[in-house]
């Protein structure tokens, strides 16, 4: 089985549990807003905006890999790959909202505390727990930024939903109610602070940095160290999403046989796969280009 088969695989896997992921993340948002409108509990309604956030991340994420998979065109000749950027930023967008509207209400329950019942929400928050661990399991291990982004929300519920039972507990055998407010509080600062990489990633790649995780200076190493290469110069190394790199570089050699160039560039190829490099335009030259150095080699 060829790579462009385990990875069209690999997308159908991913595509079938963001989907899994929506249908149950839905059907539990319907039943935490009941639950939290008849447990008076804040932290589960806020929860709940979290599962809304949720819905909407997956349902871009699946969105983005449907259209990421359509062929280029002439007008497009990268296909739509970045809209998985685009998609991922605006999640890391909504979680600063949702957090924001946690906060308002927290602040509200404070001066004006509401009765809470532990039952109800010890109930919805275990249910919540078990929705939000298998959806985390069938999401974990994507290197899709996008998937990743989605990923890290249902993670953030899974937590929430851990804190709540316990708050619940403390609520049902203390009847001290603040707790809720003050665990809102602290759900609010998690759903921000997952909002910070996820936007910080999305902005790394629309423009057009060095890839996360990839050193340039070892990137050239690598094709310097190819025999019949003699230096590497006007070196561009950027995302075009999460797991597609591309690169372009001029090759000094003295090598001018047509068939050895081509041996020279696949080879070249090969060992910039594992730095996810899928699209390499190379240019061959006998003599070194006279253009501006500092800008065109970066340094090491």
């Amino acid at each position: 089985m060829g790579d462009s088969d385990n990875e069209n695989m690999k997308k159908g896997d991913v595509q079938k549990s963001l989907e899994i992921g929506i249908i149950l993340t839905s059907i539990f948002f319907v039943v935490e807003v009941i639950g939290g409108y008849i447990s008076g509990s804040l932290s589960l309604l806020g929860d709940a905006g979290h599962m809304f956030r949720d819905i909407f991340s997956l349902f871009a994420s699946l969105g983005a890999v449907k259209i990421s998979q359509r062929v280029p065109t002439k007008t497009k000749t990268f296909g739509y790959h970045r809209v998985e950027i685009f998609a991922a930023l605006m999640n890391g967008f909504l979680l600063i909202g949702v957090s924001g509207w946690i906060f308002w209400e927290a602040y509200h329950r404070f001066i004006n505390p509401q009765p809470v019942q532990g039952a109800t929400m010890l109930l919805v928050a275990l249910l919540g727990l078990i929705v939000n661990v298998y959806v985390t399991l069938r999401l974990h291990g994507s290197h899709d930024l996008n998937v990743r982004s989605a990923f890290l929300h249902v993670l953030t519920d899974t937590v929430s939903s851990i804190a709540i039972i316990l708050a619940s507990v403390w609520i049902f055998f203390t009847g001290q109610i603040i707790i809720d407010p003050i665990l809102s509080v602290l759900i609010a600062f998690l759903i921000l602070f997952s909002a910070f990489p996820i936007i910080k990633d999305s902005f790394r790649i629309l423009l057009e940095f060095t890839p996360k995780g990839v050193k340039l200076h070892d990137v050239i190493d690598e094709i310097e160290n190819t025999a019949g290469v003699y230096e590497v110069h006007h070196v561009h190394l950027w995302s075009i999403c999460s797991n597609v790199n591309a690169l372009t570089a001029h090759i000094l050699t003295n090598e001018q046989n047509m068939d050895k160039i081509e041996n020279i560039k696949k080879e070249i190829k090969e060992k910039l796969e594992k730095y996810y490099i899928k699209h390499v335009t190379l240019e061959f030259e006998c003599e070194k280009c006279v253009e501006n150095t500092e800008y065109l080699c970066p340094t090491k």
